[in-house]
């Protein structure tokens, strides 16, 4: 037996969205309140006084629906990746699937795992449709992640998702996976526990143990399983904590950054956590053409990494233009001073 997952019938992605905030703080901002140099990113998103994590994942689920052109009702799971639950204990997939008009026949599930939290969500979407067991699930990606005032994490941690509704590869669908493959050990990289508003990092853990090895050795195994090499990849995507990471990791396996860039959002949107790599492959979809292979690396921290090999389909040029791109939600942005952005948070600062 192989290491891929591969479900019994091939998925496909019937509609994909995503949402970012307009707001922005810029790095600068942050480094003159705190004397901190050397930023990793040019700027970053900040959810709106009336925005968290379900409200992004309506948003992207809305535009996951205009390209799908499907009736809600027909989707049989909404299953939502976040580190940011607006609530406890009270799901936020059933909120999400209620403003969609998906209830009540249907799965709703909140997951869990970090910065991956979506692409879990995307895993367990493969084998619910590929099992043939629903025709339709939805998968989201979404955050409004912390960072405590001060900290290195403040600079990038943002807030963005995306949402993509999977269903059996047909001629309908904007793209298909391959295989796909999952990598995990216990790294005590980064956690949060309860009651604890912001999450803390173990740093020597950060860099090589976590992300790195995680990350390397999932893209590298789905290659290997696929007799795959660099080359036959048009496009990658992997999670972006910051821009240097996923370039590196792009320069250890010869992929050319210019196959990266294009789904490299970090620099102007920061780390949307659970909605990183989800709204990163968005970008990408908004530009590819049919016959596009893309390499999709997710990572959380704890830790591990989803691995995915999608193939664009000829659905995606009539599709795309059926809600705003990514790249619209990029541009779209209006500027915050630190004591505004401190307000959009509840930071308090003592």
């Amino acid at each position: 037996m192989g290491k891929l997952l591969r479900p019994n019938r091939e998925v496909g992605i019937a509609g994909y969205g995503a949402y970012v905030p307009m707001y922005r703080i810029k790095a600068e901002e942050i480094e003159r309140v705190w004397e901190v140099s050397d930023p990793p990113i040019q700027e970053k998103s900040v959810p709106g006084l009336d925005e968290d994590a379900i409200t992004i994942g309506i948003e992207a689920a809305r535009n996951a629906l205009k390209r799908a052109q499907i009736d809600p009702k027909l989707i049989r799971a909404v299953w939502f990746g976040t580190e940011s639950k607006p609530y406890a204990v009270k799901p936020s997939g059933t909120v999400v699937a209620a403003a969609i008009g998906a209830t009540p026949d249907v799965n709703a599930a909140d997951f869990e795992f970090a910065c991956k939290a979506g692409t879990e969500a995307i895993q367990a979407a493969i084998g619910f449709v590929g099992s043939g067991m629903a025709d339709y699930a939805m998968a989201i990606g979404a955050d409004t992640s912390q960072g405590r005032p001060g900290d290195h994490l403040e600079f990038t941690a943002s807030a963005g998702g995306a949402a993509y509704i999977l269903a059996p590869k047909s001629s309908e669908t904007v793209a298909y996976f391959e295989a796909s493959y999952s990598y995990v050990t216990d790294t005590p990289d980064f956690w949060r526990r309860q009651h604890e508003h912001y999450p803390r990092h173990g740093n020597r853990f950060t860099g090589e143990p976590a992300y790195f090895h995680q990350i390397l050795s999932a893209a590298k195994t789905l290659m290997e399983e696929l007799n795959y090499s660099p080359g036959d990849f048009d496009y990658a995507v992997f999670h972006q904590p910051n821009v240097k990471f996923p370039l590196t990791v792009a320069e250890i396996l010869g992929i050319p950054r210019e196959k990266v860039l294009p789904g490299l959002l970090s620099g102007i949107i920061g780390n949307t956590y659970s909605g990183a790599t989800l709204v990163g492959v968005s970008a990408v979809l908004d530009i590819a053409k049919p016959g596009d292979r893309i390499l999709w690396v997710s990572f959380g921290s704890g830790a591990g990494s989803d691995a995915f090999s999608l193939v664009v389909q000829d659905a995606i040029e009539e599709k795309r233009d059926l809600a705003p791109r990514t790249m619209d939600y990029v541009n779209r942005k209006k500027y915050l001073d630190y004591a505004l952005y401190a307000k959009h948070r509840g930071k308090y600062i003592m």
